[in-house]
């Protein structure tokens, strides 16, 4: 199993990123994909989630602003942020959930078995 993501750099406040995460070694399409973000000294936070049949779940903190979604032609899933502000700085990470089922209600960050290698977001 591998997630890469990409699409991390610096942007100004007020600006957008566009994370993308590609997976492999498992079948993406039946799987809840999600996307955290963690910052040194502080727990792994869960940003977005995403089911297997395209039910959406966000944090608080980015809802009305950021919209995971899912192409699973391609094996991807998508993180695109708008109206970024410094507090979302922070290293952006892809997990995926291979043990339960394709819903993604309720999922904790524990509850994510294959991690990405993370993608920085820097906001200024």
């Amino acid at each position: 199993v591998q997630l890469v993501e990409s699409g991390g750099g610096s942007v100004q406040t007020g600006g957008s990123l566009r994370l993308s995460c590609s997976a492999s070694g498992y079948t993406f399409s039946s799987r809840c994909m999600g996307w955290f973000r963690q910052v040194p000294g502080k727990e792994r936070e869960g940003v977005a989630r995403v089911s297997s049949t395209g039910g959406t779940y966000y944090g608080d903190s980015v809802k009305g602003r950021f919209t995971i979604s899912r192409d699973n032609a391609k094996n991807t899933v998508y993180l695109q942020m708008n109206s970024l502000e410094s507090e979302d700085t922070a290293m952006y990470y892809c997990a995926a959930d291979l043990t339960r089922s394709g819903g993604c209600a309720g999922r904790r960050v524990m509850d994510f078995d294959a991690w990405g290698q993370g993608t920085q977001v820097t906001v200024s």
